[in-house]
């Protein structure tokens, strides 16, 4: 009996320790249970809703870019894009070859479409084609019941009214790369219809153009397929971009120039303001708002014009004759008088090298102001000699000739002023008379852009520390005074009225012919790389080999309120194709209506040359073609095609 008893007590003991246990379970279920759907019921509801709603990010609608006077010059155009989530849509190909059957895709879209894929987060959705249309839209709209993973899209694309004329100056968007969404890790970047900023204004003042995204609540199935829209919190657009650049002025100086390699810059000489800043041939931004095709990349960076190259602020050029105001405010400041009189015979003589004039018989005897206006080698030659390479340096530095200003552009190459301490540093060589000589006319080791050439006018002129601005804002203050006397500005803006205005002066034949409005001005040819001979850099040439044209100037001389640069590169001669061109401008400036006349008639030349061109060509290709009949048959048996072209 003893033993059954402590048998008993040890089956209660077990009895009742797995009791506890189980009570204890049980307890802290019930307690585990408590904490879930009591104290932590607001954290499990949300994610309860969260797997029911989906957040969708609006991509902001990028600020206007607008000119002086609010014309828009960057805009939003409603539009329509379709995209597809690959988690969703099951078989990505065949839903690929559906949705092309509505929306046409070549293989290059599809290529990229399926690299684009490979890297895609789940559930994200993937742009298949941008701007596709109404009728594609509503096509589309249609499929979306047997479509999973399709979302047809109300969507705004960026809009360049006047598309080239402005490239170089807003330049475009573009989808953000790999590399900057690592960056960044902002989920911006990652929506397909998301854009930034590539170039020009659009890359330097992206911050204030992007805006603040929107959100929009949906409630989707288990598929991911949206159910109902509960709610939207429309997108703030960025802010407007106000320049100084006029319109107007921009764009019919880009027709004027048509398809020149050519930079035009306008500067207000009173506020700074850039009124015009060209660079032509160039780009449709238009196109690069979406992906630019391949072939066109390739042609673009193919083009031996560069038209991705901003030339104005990128373009390094040897400023050539219009460097010589240059040399001749350096020559005043250091003891020289505007009357010495140099004789010029064509030539510089110095030990056995001979530096020439471009007037060969000479100029005879010249004086300052005649110097400038007839573009006398010679005589800056003598004065650069005299008040030595250092001089000439300082003075171009005072001018602005080797700076970089504060204007909203992302990129501006300062270029090259040279003197000996330069020359050594670089080369390791000692400065010599011949790199004086050189540098006396803009040649050798100068370069510069063409917005320095304005800034450097727009000084020379009104005698002030002119600084360019691109911004709308508040009154500039005055500028201050260049550290030169008012009288000798005053000679060397006399010789710049006659290089336009005076017997003999080298843009005489670019004379504005706006009653009351005369134009200053320097013309400029400046040598691409050295030929010998009569073939040194004309029309006898390949295009690439021929010598650039530059004109600076000013207007109206007893009172400057404009400055302008031209750079036509291969231009041949400042006087021949730069010139002109500056003349025109300041000509729509004071006389619109007169501007458009003479534009008409460039452009009916211009249409005239085509002509014949065309022509020409045709009349090559028939006699080509007569000549390898003949030879083929030289019985005669078959007829040659008439002169007027090869048969078709």
């Amino acid at each position: 009996m003893a033993d059954d008893g402590e048998a008993g007590r040890q089956f209660d003991r077990r009895a009742f320790f797995l009791g506890s246990v189980q009570v204890g379970a049980g307890a802290l279920l019930i307690g585990r249970m408590a904490q879930l759907s009591i104290a932590q019921a607001d954290k499990y509801k949300v994610a309860a809703e969260e797997n029911r709603v989906a957040l969708h990010l609006i991509p902001p609608r990028r600020g206007w870019i607008v000119d002086a006077a609010g014309a828009a010059i960057a805009t939003n155009r409603p539009a329509y894009a379709v995209e597809l989530i690959p988690s969703l849509a099951g078989d990505f190909e065949a839903a690929l070859a559906r949705i092309s059957t509505i929306v046409p895709l070549a293989p290059a879209d599809l290529a990229r479409i399926r690299d684009d894929a490979k890297d895609l987060p789940p559930s994200a959705a993937l742009i298949i084609a941008n701007d596709i249309g109404w009728d594609a839209f509503a096509a589309l709209n249609l499929e979306l019941a047997d479509m999973p993973g399709l979302q047809p899209l109300r969507t705004y694309v960026r809009h360049y009214p006047d598309g080239e004329a402005f490239a170089h100056v807003t330049g475009y968007v573009g989808r953000p790369t790999a590399e900057q969404y690592r960056e960044t890790k902002d989920p911006l970047y990652m929506l397909p219809g998301f854009r930034i900023g590539k170039d020009g204004v659009e890359r330097s003042k992206d911050a204030e153009l992007r805006g603040k995204p929107g959100a929009r609540r949906v409630e989707v199935n288990a598929r991911g397929r949206i159910v109902a829209e509960l709610d939207t919190r429309p997108d703030t657009p960025g802010s407007t971009v106000h320049l100084t650049i006029d319109r107007g002025l921009q764009a019919f100086t880009a027709a004027r120039v048509g398809n020149e390699s050519c930079s035009v810059t306008v500067i207000d000489v009173v506020t700074g303001d850039i009124k015009c800043l060209l660079s032509m041939p160039a780009f449709d931004p238009n196109v690069f708002s979406n992906r630019i095709p391949a072939q066109l990349w390739k042609d673009l960076q193919a083009d031996e014009k560069k038209p991705l190259l901003n030339k104005t602020l990128q373009g390094l050029y040897v400023p050539g004759s219009t460097f010589k105001p240059v040399t001749a405010l350096a020559a005043l400041a250091h003891g020289v008088l505007p009357t010495d009189p140099v004789f010029c015979g064509g030539s510089y003589r110095y030990g056995k090298a001979v530096w020439h004039c471009h007037k060969r018989s000479g100029h005879g005897t010249v004086a300052m102001r005649s110097g400038i206006a007839k573009s006398c080698n010679v005589y800056f030659y003598t004065m650069a000699r005299r008040v030595g390479a250092q001089a000439v340096a300082d003075m171009a530095r005072t001018l602005g000739l080797d700076h970089k200003f504060d204007i909203p552009m992302p990129v501006q190459r300062a270029g090259e002023i040279p003197d000996p301490a330069w020359k050594k540093e670089r080369f390791g060589k000692e400065w010599t008379v011949g790199d004086t000589l050189n540098m006396a006319i803009g040649q050798g080791y100068v370069v510069v852009n063409p917005l320095q050439l304005a800034v450097m006018t727009a000084r020379i002129a009104t005698g002030r520390m002119v600084e360019p601005r691109m911004l709308v804002g508040p009154e500039p203050k005055p500028f201050a005074a260049l550290p030169i006397p008012a009288e000798y500005l005053d000679v060397v803006r006399g010789g710049m009225n006659d290089v336009v205005n005076g017997p003999g002066g080298t843009a005489r034949g670019s004379m504005l012919r706006v009653p009351g409005v005369a134009m200053g001005g320097k013309t400029g040819t400046a040598q691409v790389r050295r030929i010998s001979g009569s073939s040194r850099g004309g029309a006898n040439v390949p295009w690439k080999f021929r010598d650039h044209a530059l004109f600076i100037g000013f207007a109206p001389v007893d009172n400057p309120r404009y400055a302008i640069s031209v750079v036509v590169e291969h231009g041949i001669g400042g006087s021949r194709a730069a010139a002109p061109i500056a003349r025109d401008v300041l000509t729509y400036i004071y006389d619109r209506e007169a501007a458009e006349k003479q534009l008409a008639g460039v452009l009916e030349a211009r249409d005239r040359a085509r002509r014949a061109a065309e022509a020409a060509a045709a009349k090559a290709e028939a006699d080509a073609l007569a000549a390898r009949i003949a030879a083929a048959n030289p019985a005669g048996a078959i007829p040659a095609p008439a002169a007027g072209g090869p048969a078709r």
